[in-house]
């Protein structure tokens, strides 16, 4: 299919780009570069265009022979989105609706939203599936779960498909292809852990010891890159023969600890990595792991890389890299 990436120059959209050339699939990246890198662009056409731009937006999506949208464009800092946010609003909410206006205006089908875990707020049960109860306890995930809606009533009222991938924690690096993450400023843990280990980052900090988990630390489900990439492939190949809003989580289903994923960033670097214990982060709920059981069944989609040390090196392997060639 000839495609559209949005976003397509940052982490998880760059990676998904990688997956979707190696399906021998077209692709078009568009990104106004506010985050995303000029060097993860993969010798791709890159549209400079931000969403925001209805004008050039829809200008730029015009007979271009889009079959399809990938869309992997907007702000994603939990703390940034509760200090400001109408900019979340402006950027997540109002610039999806634009590309949906625009994808219409230029009979464009098909869209696959980047969507995330955080719209389910604090979970109600050990494994989030599809039906979980959805409150969101942050902005961000307040203008994800908007746009989520958003797209379901546009298909229900119109000829136009939409399948929403929420992310539970987006981690590691695809070595061969010389992509990963590189967010400033970072939030991630392991990142970070990773930079504080490497002297190029501050000191780590660990955000409460104190939850009800078996080590006191909060638990998330870490689901590498590559993996997230490769269920987008299958999300955008799948629209060819259903059509309508479709949902699915995406995580490996096993959950780690604070300090389990510490210990492997430790294994992967072969040192020990200091980190203070600070207070709790407002919104931070205790345990999020997914079940992926609708992806695995519906898309035909299996995590191939669910080791946490795997995801820990594969990370390290490229913050040595970005040390050596990209700073």
């Amino acid at each position: 299919m000839k495609l559209l990436v949005t976003g397509g120059a940052g982490y998880v959209g760059s990676h998904t780009v990688r997956a979707l050339l190696a399906a021998g699939h077209d692709v078009t990246i568009l990104d106004n570069l506010s985050t995303g890198h000029r060097w993860a662009l993969q010798g791709c056409e890159l549209i400079p265009v931000d969403l925001r731009d209805t004008h050039n937006l829809s200008r730029r999506l015009k007979k271009r022979g889009f079959e399809g949208v990938l869309h992997f464009a907007a702000k994603s800092l939990v703390g940034e989105s509760k200090n400001h946010p109408a900019i979340y609003y402006q950027n997540n909410v109002g610039g999806t609706t634009n590309l949906v206006r625009a994808m219409q205006a230029a009979d464009i089908p098909r869209l696959v939203f980047s969507s995330t875990a955080a719209i389910f707020g604090n979970p109600v049960s050990d494994l989030i599936d599809e039906d979980h109860p959805k409150a969101p306890i942050n902005v961000y995930g307040q203008t994800k779960l908007v746009v989520e809606q958003m797209l379901q009533a546009v298909c229900e009222s119109s000829e136009f498909s939409a399948t929403c991938l929420r992310y539970f924690n987006a981690a590691g690096a695809n070595n061969d292809a010389k992509l990963g993450e590189w967010h400033e400023p970072e939030t991630h843990l392991i990142p970070n852990a990773l930079r504080a280990a490497a002297g190029t980052g501050n000191p780590l900090t660990l955000f409460g010891d104190d939850y009800p988990t078996n080590d006191g630390t909060c638990v998330r489900d870490y689901i590498h890159v590559d993996d997230l990439a490769s269920a987008h492939v299958a999300a955008i190949e799948k629209m060819n023969s259903s059509s309508g809003f479709n949902a699915f989580n995406l995580g490996n289903g096993n959950g780690y600890s604070v300090k389990e994923v510490i210990t492997a960033c430790e294994k992967a670097v072969g040192a020990e990595i200091p980190y203070t214990i600070g207070s709790r982060r407002e919104g931070d709920p205790a345990t999020l792991v997914a079940s992926s059981a609708k992806a695995r069944s519906e898309l035909g989609w299996t995590p191939e890389h669910d080791s946490i040390d795997e995801i820990a090196r594969s990370a390290w392997n490229w913050e040595c890299h970005r040390r050596d060639n990209l700073t």
